[in-house]
């Protein structure tokens, strides 16, 4: 799963995106008849940007997020770098 909610938005069926940053990730859901799913995209001025061709559930639309996190290269402080002061 996402590691924040902030990183993106869900418009359900009927509501509206009513504040928005330029460029966030939205997941706009479809109707029943059309299918179902949601359309993923990016909010700009003027435009959504779909990122992906198809609808997605939001688990798929959720893995996709997050394949394009950069993996971290962090590398915690060992017992052995520990030192008193």
């Amino acid at each position: 799963m996402a590691k924040s909610a902030d990183k993106f938005k869900i418009v359900h069926r009927g509501e509206s995106l009513t504040y928005y940053t330029p460029g966030e990730w939205v997941f706009f859901q479809r109707s029943k008849e059309s299918g179902g799913g949601y359309w993923l995209g990016r909010a700009y001025d003027f435009v959504f940007m779909i990122e992906l061709p198809l609808p997605v559930s939001l688990h798929q639309g959720i893995l996709f997020l997050n394949s394009l996190e950069p993996k971290s290269t962090f590398k915690p402080e060992s017992a052995d770098d520990f030192k008193l002061q």
